[in-house]
């Protein structure tokens, strides 16, 4: 859901860079997972485009620096649900992608933003990057694993 960024302060709070639309899920969670380790979350805001926050057993900047770089993550049921047609990145990945002849073009590696819009990276027989926009993903089916878009097999 982010990355530490770096130190707030000297006396221990972190600085994230939340990826785009979960600041306020960061901002409120309980615990963050940084590392493979729960860490319970003591006090968190949202600060500009970042989250900053403070983690019980971390008390000093150099402390948190050791963190910087790390991923922040937090349970799946801490989560709010999607709203209709939107998704977790992470239900995405692993997708298989379908072009609208039924070619299958491959699975999603990766979603990524570049400014502009969402691309889906699809890795099959080559790599293709994909604009998560509506002229290209026609439907998500969770339940099916699959991405129908309107891509040919030959773009």
């Amino acid at each position: 859901m982010g990355r530490v960024a770096g130190a707030y302060g000297v006396r221990g709070w972190l600085k994230l860079a939340p990826e785009r639309g979960v600041k306020e899920t960061l901002a409120q969670a309980a615990q963050w997972w940084i590392g493979g380790r729960a860490h319970a979350v003591a006090a968190a805001r949202v600060h500009s485009a970042a989250v900053v926050g403070k983690l019980e057993g971390i008390e000093t900047r150099e402390q948190a620096l050791a963190l910087k770089g790390s991923v922040v993550s937090v349970r799946r049921a801490a989560l709010p649900e999607p709203q209709a047609g939107h998704y977790y990145l992470a239900d995405l990945v692993g997708l298989e992608v379908v072009n609208e002849s039924g070619e299958a073009l491959g699975v999603v590696r990766r979603l990524f933003s570049n400014g502009a819009q969402d691309v889906m990276e699809v890795a099959g027989g080559v790599t293709r990057l994909l604009p998560w926009v509506p002229a290209v993903v026609k439907k998500v089916d969770l339940a099916e694993r699959t991405i129908h878009v309107e891509w040919g097999a030959d773009w």
